[in-house]
């Protein structure tokens, strides 16, 4: 990895060259440890006033990303709904594709691009910002590069399917909607990078003005596809496809003419080609963590293909885990926040802000899930008839709505906690408590009720639910045992030696 001539970490901040927007976030960030720092007040009082600071910050970050997050996953969501309008079987294969296959590129993608959120967030708090640009462009190649062997699995989705024991019928209609997803991929590969780069620096608003706009006009496309030119479960895809495509280079294009990203967007660069290897080892470790939550409710949904009359298990199941997905977007924008909070107060050198950071956004989080699962609670009988209008989907929906709402509370408190994890860059040592919560536990656990208890449905998301609830605790209990001092140590050796050229610091011991 190539070694830069300026260093800027130990520069005044009144000498920084950067704009007044990096300037303003530095204060703020200082503004809060010295406030927690400050003996000579009570302790309520410091309390008070820290959260007030944080409260700020965090809602200056989260409300925009949750919007980003929730408007892309709207997009994605609002062409299953389209599909189940033309009935059952488009409705399933749909929700096979897109909650099933399509999430095998999107864990991919999104957990190799948490690599990017981890060096630039640590990197920013540092104030090393030439290094932003570089990351996001290692990070790119790649994802371009990995979306080669993926786009193989798309073609042949098919075999793959029925291999897998879906029906023939399902497994063809699924397999047209996947053909459509293909340029998805390489979108992911590169929206990704862009957009973890932005958040590490709190630009946030631009990607949700963008998402917005790319939505109301994803609707009116797939209208068009679907009802007006009939081109059915492909035209449907190929039109999630281009939007995606949009997202990325609305995204971009603000990148290259935004003076926010004049210090940390210097142009294209050959330093992007290389310590290409290190930079795939810390991927990788972040594409395994986020993957084996991303795929957790993709096996969910494969699994309960295998159940007697998939059609209803496969539409109950998918309208569930749509609305958990869009509650889960609240808690992903958290995530990303708490992400950007903690690498930017480690890089900073700020122990006591990172770890009060960790406090106040996972509370809002979590007041935020308990709110919506209530709510659920309240509507189980009429969720599903955004979807669908049939009575028997309807019914198991409703039998199903107490699981979602408990997954939901988890949901508030476990992707936050994982936020945390790529903020002080813990991918590996998640990775593996994943590994044993998911798929020791929570899948077998889900099978055994579901096909030997033949519980069904309600069988297989119980026992995965018991995976979730165990690997929220973990994370619960290494979190609040976190030594930040040590944290900010090693966030300021994993700078020094991304920067000098040697392998990734490892911080999960």
């Amino acid at each position: 990895m190539e070694s830069f001539q300026e260093n800027r970490v130990n520069q005044p901040l009144l000498e920084s060259k950067e704009p007044a927007r990096q300037v303003a976030g530095e204060q703020i960030s200082s503004e809060l440890e010295d406030m927690l720092s400050n003996t000579s007040l009570s302790w309520w009082r410091r309390l008070k006033k820290a959260i007030w600071i944080e409260m700020k910050t965090l809602y200056i970050l989260a409300a925009p990303a949750v919007i980003v997050y929730l408007l892309n996953n709207i997009t994605s969501v609002s062409t299953q709904i389209f599909c189940g309008h033309l009935g059952n079987l488009e409705l399933a294969a749909a929700s096979l594709g897109n909650n099933g296959v399509q999430l095998l590129a999107y864990g991919i993608m999104l957990g190799m691009g948490s690599a990017v959120e981890t060096l630039c967030g640590q990197a920013y708090g540092a104030h090393k910002y030439e290094l932003l640009g570089v990351y996001m462009q290692r990070s790119t190649i790649l994802l371009m590069v990995t979306g080669l062997p993926l786009m193989l699995i798309y073609i042949f989705s098919k075999p793959i399917l029925l291999l897998l024991g879906e029906s023939k019928s399902l497994a063809s209609a699924a397999a047209v909607f996947i053909y459509g997803l293909i340029p998805q991929i390489f979108a992911y590969a590169a929206n990704f990078p862009i957009q973890k780069f932005l958040q590490s620096q709190s630009i946030v608003n631009p990607s949700a003005y963008i998402a917005a706009a790319t939505l109301v006009l994803h609707i009116l496309l797939t209208w068009l596809a679907v009802f007006v030119f009939g081109w059915g479960l492909l035209g449907a895809a190929l039109v999630l496809s281009l939007s995606w495509w949009i997202i990325v280079v609305g995204q971009f294009v603000y990148i290259l003419y935004s003076d926010k990203c004049k210090a940390t967007w210097t142009g294209f660069s050959w330093m992007a080609f290389s310590g290409l290897w290190d930079f795939l080892k810390l991927s990788t470790s972040s594409a395994v963590m986020l993957c084996l939550e991303t795929w957790y409710f993709q096996i969910l949904i494969l699994i309960a293909g295998l159940l007697p009359n998939p059609e209803i298990v496969l539409d109950s199941l998918s309208v569930c885990v749509t609305y958990l997905g869009w509650v889960f977007m609240i808690s992903v924008g958290f995530n990303a926040a708490a992400s950007v909070r903690v690498s930017n107060e480690l890089g900073a050198g700020h122990p006591k802000s990172a770890a009060f950071s960790v406090v106040v956004v996972t509370m809002n989080s979590f007041v935020l899930a308990v709110f919506f699962a209530i709510l659920s609670l309240f509507l189980r009988h009429q969720l599903s008839y955004i979807f669908t209008g049939g009575k028997t989907v309807s019914d198991a929906v409703s039998d199903l709505t107490p699981l979602m709402a408990i997954s939901i509370v988890l949901n508030g408190i476990q992707p936050v906690l994982s936020g945390v994890a790529v903020g002080c860059g813990w991918q590996t040592f998640v990775a593996y408590v994943n590994v044993g919560c998911y798929y020791v536990i929570g899948i077998p656990l889900g099978s055994v009720l579901g096909f030997k208890f033949k519980l069904g449905a309600k069988g297989i998301w119980s026992g995965m639910l018991g995976g979730t609830a165990l690997q929220t605790i973990i994370l619960l209990w290494v979190t609040i045992r976190t030594d930040w001092n040590k944290e900010v140590e090693n966030a300021r050796r994993r700078l020094q030696n991304w920067e000098d050229g040697k392998e990734e610091v490892k911080s999960n011991d």
